[in-house]
């Protein structure tokens, strides 16, 4: 897998990251909302500069000009509801990309700390030789990220796959990439050091689905 880190290089990123991250700032859902999507446009330019482009002939009142523009075919699926702030910051800016979105959630059993990724919901379109970017804020245990491109199998083979995440922990980015081939792209953030005993990264941000909507209600 090819893992593109953007913390390694500094950059207006940092800014988004710390907000996302501090307990006094992230009170503010909106804010925390907005972050979220501007890491998503930040990561989705990063990541069109590793896409296929068409040379193609420009018309402005003037004259015609030559440019090279964005040919692939963009499938863009994310895990709700935490990801629907990242896939508004991708959609920003593939604005013509198809959609797709899919519920994945933790099963706690009789051990609080065990869990299992259930996958309920799921409206996706055609996959086949398409470019699948596949968005998920979290990339904690990893396990989401896989069980998400295993629903999504039977709606074709991708040409490519792009994993984007805002945090992840290196035991997630570990598992993911030794699950996916090897021509498979993670487009990320920052990477954390680890995880806690319930799954959650360290130092993480918290709960990026209720920090952008509210707490749930546990069942």
């Amino acid at each position: 897998m090819h893992i593109h880190n953007l913390s390694q290089q500094n950059s207006v990123l940092n800014t988004f990251i710390s907000e996302i991250r501090g307990v006094t700032i992230q009170k503010d859902s909106m804010r925390f909302r907005r972050n979220i999507e501007r890491i998503g446009e930040v990561l989705g330019y990063e990541m069109s500069k590793s896409l296929s482009f068409k040379n193609s002939e420009i018309k402005t009142p003037l004259a015609s000009c030559s440019m090279d523009l964005l040919e692939n075919d963009i499938v863009l699926c994310s895990i709700l509801r935490a990801g629907v702030p990242l896939h508004n910051g991708l959609l920003n800016y593939f604005d013509t990309a198809e959609n797709a979105f899919i519920s994945a959630y933790r099963h706690h059993k009789e051990n609080p700390e065990s869990f299992e990724i259930i996958v309920e919901y799921l409206a996706c379109p055609d996959l086949e030789n398409k470019t699948l970017i596949l968005a998920d804020p979290m990339l904690a245990t990893g396990q989401s990220m896989v069980a998400t491109f295993e629903a999504l199998k039977p709606f074709g083979i991708p040409k490519e796959v792009h994993l984007v995440s805002v945090i992840g922990a290196q035991e997630g980015v570990d598992y993911v990439n030794k699950t996916f081939n090897k021509k498979t792209h993670l487009w990320i953030a920052a990477i954390d050091e680890t995880l806690n005993d319930k799954g959650y990264i360290i130092p993480g941000l918290g709960d990026a689905g209720d920090l952008a909507f509210g707490k749930k209600l546990q069942q």
